[in-house]
């Protein structure tokens, strides 16, 4: 494995439910290297999608620390970690979560309105992105005018325009056709291969999973199985 981007180490997370403590993470410890295509596989409840936020900086953990390039995030405050993400963790949603008003260009610009950007270098940036995911000849259309798979193309291009560390991905696929699904998830492997982004997905589809270079298999909130992917 290249030198790892993110060490997650004896990590806990617990959720109150009345009077009951509902343990989803139990002291989990792992590493992904840099430039890694991870995927995150397990029943509903496992704590896949409970450790992507966790790694992502939206939660906090219970125990145990999250490191993310030379960052300890478990240790951050709520500001610090709001400023954190918005440098350098893009977000990819299964049902993309696209403003119905703004077009293409104005969906993937707004990331970049949080950073001491000029109008020029944001223009310069969403293009960029819009380019790497065959979009350009869109950018004016709004989300009602694309289809699924290119709204997500979308989706990826905001994920990546501000050059995050981290790409995390929940479910990316999960609202998509099979050639959508397929034209999705070339495209996070090119953003792999040629740009070295580092890419945790969480996802159901075992076919999906085949796509990363590696998965983690977890069970009621444990590790149970580390794997390279062999392809589909």
């Amino acid at each position: 494995m290249p030198r790892a981007i993110v060490e997650v180490r004896d990590l806990h997370k617990s959720f109150t439910r009345g009077s009951e403590t509902i343990d989803v993470l139990q002291g989990l410890t792992l590493d992904v290297g840099e430039g890694e295509f991870l995927a995150l596989m397990g029943p509903s409840g496992s704590g896949k999608t409970t450790l992507l936020n966790l790694i992502a900086g939206l939660d906090r953990p219970t125990a145990g620390t999250i490191s993310v390039g030379e960052n300890v995030i478990s240790d951050m405050s709520e500001s610090e970690l709001a400023r954190w993400r918005t440098r350098h963790v893009g977000f990819v949603f299964q049902f993309y979560y696209l403003l119905p008003v703004l077009t293409a260009y104005e969906n993937v610009e707004l990331p970049l309105l949080l950073l001491p950007l000029t109008k020029e270098q944001r223009r310069k940036q969403v293009e960029t992105a819009l380019d790497l995911v065959g979009l350009t000849n869109r950018m004016d259309h709004r989300p009602g005018q694309l289809s699924g798979g290119q709204q997500q193309r979308v989706g990826i291009a905001r994920a990546m325009v501000t050059d995050p560390t981290l790409i995390v991905a929940d479910e990316p696929t999960g609202d998509l056709d099979t050639k959508s699904a397929d034209e999705i998830l070339r495209l996070m492997e090119i953003l792999r291969a040629q740009l070295n982004k580092t890419i945790i997905m969480v996802t159901h589809d075992p076919k999906a999973a085949a796509r990363a270079q590696r998965i983690l298999h977890l069970e009621k909130g444990q590790l149970v199985l580390d794997t390279a992917a062999v392809g589909v």
